[in-house]
């Protein structure tokens, strides 16, 4: 089967993207989620998919698990792991509307990765509308707080994962064509101050400000980050009246390292923050983690495995480790053989400026296709 000769059609794809990109679905807004997960359900139900409604929890959305009729159901095969969560408030669209300008579609998530996801499905039916039976059973896992670091579904990604024997994730592919062969850990954090509260006109000094503190921490943050760690701080609460010295404030952060030893490094720096300064108390908590990703063996059999079907389709397919974590951060650490970056090239992507370029659409679809139709 030689994906080549797929009759994939890039505007039937946007067509049935733009769909996905105009239902909003934010990490936070849980009905929301659902509501897109609902439209992805439906389509692999008309694909003929069997699908699993898995509730959600801690305040998130739920899951769809979708299995394709295949003759070996039940034994290891392919899973593709997406999300359907995106960073954009309902109410985006009106901001970042779904327009087309030369070889780029804009709009809120069609890049992280309505985009991607959309061209994995395209690719499985056209292989069935082809009547090619894949070598091996295909799984597709669609989840609702990947943006938020995987708190409520890991468990399931890892379960479902351990039940196949690769992973292929549609996460937006490099500028250059490249994919994604290997993630950094990532840590993230929660920060408290606590200080006292006093009237800010007639009594300031009897004050201890938590705003005061949360800057000064943010600072010292900041400042620790490294070459082989980095530090940010990118929520910050605080505050209630303009005129009460601020009680509490809280804060969200971020670590980043190429290396776990630097990362559990940084996270004993992160935790021995903590303290009581000035009467104001400062509290860090660690929040949710993702392992460092290194390619192993069989990672890197599958890349070569899809750099093949690539340069069949006449495109170089670059591979490296990258920041910015991914669901294939667990399954990769699991040691499980696992493709990332395999969605639409693009950019601005959590941004109002966010596109895909619209010729990758095809293209990636291919990809996915041969590597659906030769994997075994």
């Amino acid at each position: 089967m030689n994906p080549a000769n797929l009759p994939f059609d890039s505007e039937a794809m946007l067509e049935g993207l733009r769909t996905w990109v105009e239902c909003e679905s934010p990490t936070w807004d849980a009905d929301a989620v659902n509501r897109m997960l609902d439209i992805a359900a439906r389509d692999m139900a008309i694909m003929g998919a069997t699908i699993e409604r898995i509730a959600g929890r801690q305040g998130f959305g739920g899951v769809i698990r979708a299995r394709f009729p295949h003759p070996k159901q039940g034994e290891p095969g392919i899973l593709i792991a997406g999300h359907m969560d995106t960073v954009h408030p309902v109410g985006t669209i009106e901001k970042l509307k779904w327009r087309r300008e030369g070889n780029k579609c804009y709009g809120p998530g069609i890049y992280d990765m309505k985009g991607g996801n959309y061209l994995s499905l395209e690719a499985i039916r056209q292989l069935a509308r082809a009547s090619f039976t894949t070598p091996l059973p295909i799984t597709v896992l669609f989840t609702p707080d990947e943006e938020v670091g995987t708190p409520s579904t890991r468990d399931i990604i890892e379960a479902e994962a351990a039940r196949n024997k690769y992973v292929l994730v549609p996460e937006p592919g490099r500028a250059d064509n490249g994919v994604t062969t290997g993630r950094y850990a990532i840590a993230r954090f929660n920060l408290e101050a606590t200080g006292r509260p006093s009237h800010a006109g007639a009594t300031l000094s009897a004050g201890r400000s938590a705003i005061r503190e949360m800057a000064r921490q943010i600072l010292a943050i900041d400042a620790m980050t490294t070459e082989d760690c980095t530090f940010s701080v990118g929520v910050v609460h605080g505050g209630q009246w303009v005129n009460c010295v601020a009680t509490t404030a809280t804060g969200e952060a971020l670590s980043m390292a190429k290396r776990q030893a630097d990362l559990d490094r940084g996270v004993e720096r992160m935790l021995a923050l903590s303290g009581t300064t000035n009467d104001v108390t400062f509290k860090v908590t660690r929040g949710v983690t993702r392992p460092v990703w290194e390619p192993d063996a069989g990672t890197m059999a599958l890349y070569e495995k899809a750099r093949g079907i690539a340069k069949s389709l006449g495109a170089e397919l670059p591979h490296a480790s990258f920041g910015g974590g991914s669901d294939g951060n667990f399954t990769g650490a699991m040691g499980i053989p696992t493709l990332d970056g395999l969605g639409v090239r693009g950019g601005n992507g959590h941004t109002l400026e966010e596109y895909i370029e619209i010729e990758s659409l095809v293209e990636r679809g291919r990809l996915m296709a041969g590597l659906l139709a030769t994997l075994e």
